[in-house]
């Protein structure tokens, strides 16, 4: 029974600080581009030159 007097406050500081960190990454723009990433993988990041290869 006296393990609820630990166990329910640490329950509740560790839901708080779950709800801060899910505010805090919104208001710093962590979900504003989801797309972006996922096709940035298909993409190898080189031009191809001009003229046929060597």
């Amino acid at each position: 029974m006296t393990i609820l007097f630990v166990l329910i406050p640490l329950g509740l500081v560790l839901s708080a600080g779950a709800v801060w960190a899910f505010f805090w990454a919104v208001s710093s723009g962590q979900f504003d581009d989801l797309d972006s990433p996922g096709w940035a993988v298909l993409s190898d990041g080189t031009r191809p030159k001009d003229g046929p290869p060597p």
